[in-house]
């Protein structure tokens, strides 16, 4: 509250002089001025950090989120493109090199890409069930009619997000 006092001036008018109040004096409810301002300014902090906590914790989530679901599309990508290269590979005894490729088109290591590779081998009878044996081949060469299982292995190395995907070749 302003305080008002009156001035005589040199011819005798009366003129009102407005002075602000000093600082650190307290009001008419005999609050401090300094006081009520710190404890508001700390109750303000309190508040916003009661808010802002969550609101972070949030963001943080999604930011977590976003980088592991980029992590697995990339995977996905990789399975995809190495399992289609395999596919469409000649007949052959090893598909390392083109599941490896399908990694190293997204700057990855070569090791992203692994696979293990087997050959069906028929049962004496069709009523029995054949067996998968290690190896793409019975021998050096694919043999006609032959079956082979690839399992195609992608692991993103920067998230360590992983997935798998078995190919069958056989003759057409």
């Amino acid at each position: 509250m302003r305080r008002q006092r009156r001035r005589r001036g040199e011819q005798g008018d009366d003129q009102r002089v407005v002075t602000p109040p000093r600082a650190g004096r307290a009001d008419r409810s005999g609050r401090s001025d300094v006081g009520a301002t710190l404890t508001e300014l700390l109750v303000t902090i309190v508040i916003m950090g009661i808010i802002i906590v969550p609101i972070m914790n949030a963001v943080i989530g999604v930011i977590k989120a976003s980088a592991t679901n980029r992590g697995l599309s990339q995977v996905e990508t990789v399975l995809n493109n190495a399992a289609d290269q395999v596919n469409r590979a000649p007949r052959g005894c090893d598909y390392t090199e083109y599941a490896q490729t399908a990694a190293r088109a997204l700057g990855w290591p070569r090791n992203s890409a692994t696979i293990e590779q087997f050959h069906y081998v028929p049962a004496a009878t069709p009523v029995q069930t054949g067996t998968w044996n290690p190896g793409a081949c019975v021998g050096a060469t694919p043999d006609d009619l032959l079956v082979q299982l690839v399992t195609i292995t992608v692991r993103n190395p920067e998230t360590g997000a992983q997935r798998t995907i078995q190919v069958v070749k056989s003759d057409d």
